[in-house]
């Protein structure tokens, strides 16, 4: 099906009628030139990659950059609206993303896109070390600001329905520049997870053979360490997942549909085993480390979580997301929720924790009662959840660049949708081969340095995104309501940095969390009496504000249990994401925002 290739606005002199519309498809769509159109996918010349006036010649874009200031402050108050993102963007794609998704579909990739490698691997080291037999707490609190968060995710996912998931849904609320600092960070930690996730693949599939996970990599003693050591598996297990995922979407999700179930009947042997050859003795006593170990391991495994805002990117490839999105996120991370909890509580009761094994804890378990050969099936099954992740993790983030280039943050190039998969084939060709090549040479411990709060930053904002959206529309909220508004936000989220930097610095009194925990609600019920200027049209989170708050104090607590490397990383990032948005993207933007041509 092709997208209408109908002008914004008509030019106005001869000079103009020389230009198109910046929104106008890059390839013309009229019936008789359908043929060529079709054949012509494939395809490298600059008007495809830098359309926008500002980069026609240099002598424009010294001009534009003379401007540059101005158009960061134009682009940084600039806001997208609904209907942009959900029909003048699309138009940059040339075609339609395949509509084929089911809630059915949304719920197991759900569960491929989560229940990779964390569960087996994070679950003994944490028992062992953070939290004890009270882990399984650890991942309900996880789970609960999972949750919370999915919430938000949903409501943004049925009103619209697009490709970018939280990139759109920040650029409405929250403005162009937010959006792209968030979307920018989260696809690089995409990537370094991704490329991650392929090296511990590698490492998981050699353990199989021998004692040395290093069996299948080339070393190399010429390059710096660290990045000596050539892992060929992980390409070829990236490439093989990207594969799959650009072929359909149908195609992905039926492979994961079937990968997933016998995933989940091996998670259920797991845990009927681990719970029959239990023992509740070994779970005394519960609360070894305290509640700050719990806390503390909660933020560990969260990553475990992480996966399931992939999932709202195919909100454009679903049949119906007013049903479909709620059904499909919601219930999948409720039955991972479960799921988590149930194999976190049987591991303690199989084995104690103090004896758990922090490298291969489910596998070791099943040795010290007896069934050696249960391994492999835990191994198997590990192995598999790592190729889903990828797979879901390629196409999820295949979308989510396909929509940050239809907005000309990145060259529009990477937007154009394959007229017979039906797939952004350019962008999930970005995504793998930057994410193969951060995996050829990477090893697994420059990659976990790199690992950061982007997530949960990116979860923080589209909290605050939907309390925006709720409680003020431009034109409409009167500056005393927006006032009102704003300052109970500014109290929601001072007191989540008070409560969190009172836990960090280990406060053992009283009056200051009262203090804080006084502010939050009070901000909270503030906003709460406040009038909503916005009402869901068809399926809304519940308990607004108080929702949205708690995922704000949930993600805030989170991110305060991290490394300070995690910050250092974040910082570095964005302040290089800023240089490229100065030079290159807030140039395109600003064309594009305002009706810029391009010449033919």
């Amino acid at each position: 099906m092709r997208i209408s290739s109908q002008r914004i606005t008509e030019s106005k002199s001869d000079s103009e009628n020389q230009q198109i519309s910046l929104y106008t498809p890059l390839n013309p769509t009229n019936d008789h030139q359908q043929e060529e159109t079709n054949s012509s996918y494939w395809r490298f010349t600059k008007n495809d990659f830098f359309p926008e006036p500002s980069f026609q010649t240099f002598t424009s874009y010294t001009s534009a950059l003379s401007q540059t200031l101005y158009r960061f402050r134009d682009r940084f108050f600039g806001r997208s609206s609904d209907a942009n993102e959900l029909i003048e963007l699309k138009k940059q794609s040339e075609n339609e993303m395949s509509k084929c998704l089911t809630w059915v579909d949304l719920v197991w990739l759900g569960f491929g896109s989560v229940v990779g490698s964390g569960i087996f691997t994070i679950t003994g080291l944490e028992a062992r070390d953070d939290a004890g037999p009270a882990i399984v707490l650890s991942y309900a609190v996880s789970g609960l600001s999972a949750l919370f968060s999915v919430f938000c995710y949903t409501e943004f996912a049925v009103e619209i329905p697009v490709a970018g998931g939280s990139f759109s849904y920040l650029r409405v609320e929250l403005g162009d520049f937010v959006a792209f600092i968030a979307a920018g960070n989260l696809i690089l930690e995409a990537v370094v997870g991704t490329a991650g996730l392929a090296r511990s693949f590698s490492s998981y599939l050699a353990s199989m053979f021998s004692s040395n996970p290093d069996l299948f990599r080339i070393q190399v003693d010429s390059f710096a360490e660290g990045f000596n050591l050539l892992d060929p598996v992980a390409v070829l297990i990236l490439y093989i997942a990207s594969m799959v995922a650009m072929r359909g979407t149908k195609l992905t999700s039926f492979s994961n549909m079937i990968l997933s179930i016998i995933s989940s009947l091996v998670i259920i042997f797991i845990i009927v085993v681990g719970f029959i050859h239990g023992n509740t003795s070994n779970l005394e006593p519960f609360f070894p480390y305290g509640a700050e170990g719990v806390f503390k391991a909660a933020a560990v495994v969260y990553w475990s979580y992480a996966g399931f805002d992939l999932v709202a990117n195919m909100a454009e490839e679903t049949r119906n997301p007013a049903r479909d999105i709620p059904l499909g996120l919601v219930g999948s991370m409720s039955l991972i929720s479960a799921v988590y909890c149930l194999m976190a509580l049987a591991l303690p009761m199989m084995v104690k924790y103090t004896e758990i094994d922090r490298d291969a804890a489910f596998s070791v378990a099943f040795e010290k009662i007896g069934m050696k050969w249960a391994k492999y099936v835990v191994s198997l099954c590990a192995l598999k959840g790592m190729f889903t992740c990828m797979m879901i993790t390629s196409m999820g983030q295949a979308r989510y660049t396909t929509q940050i280039a239809r907005s000309h943050m990145i060259p529009p190039w990477f937007a154009l949708v394959h007229p017979k998969t039906g797939t952004p084939i350019y962008a999930t060709l970005l995504v793998t081969i930057t994410s193969c090549t951060v995996a050829l040479f990477s090893s697994l411990d420059v990659l976990s340095s790199l690992l950061s709060l982007s997530t949960l930053f990116i979860f923080i904002l589209m909290a605050i995104a939907l309390l925006v959206r709720r409680y003020y529309v431009k034109d409409t909220t009167s500056k005393y309501d927006m006032t009102k508004f704003m300052a109970c936000l500014f109290v929601i989220i001072g007191s989540c940095i008070g409560l969190t930097a009172l836990w960090g610095a280990k406060r053992k009194g009283w009056i200051g969390y009262v203090v804080a925990g006084g502010l939050f609600f009070a901000g909270t019920i503030g906003m709460a009496l406040l009038p909503k200027q916005r009402v869901p049209k068809k399926w809304g989170v519940p308990l607004v504000p108080w929702f949205p708050a708690l995922s704000i104090l949930m993600n805030m607590f989170l991110i305060g249990s991290l490394g300070s490397m995690a910050f250092v990383r974040f910082f570095i990032c964005s302040g290089a994401m800023l240089v490229y948005y100065l030079l290159i993207g807030v140039h395109a933007t600003y064309d594009f925002a305002h009706q810029g041509s391009a010449k033919t």
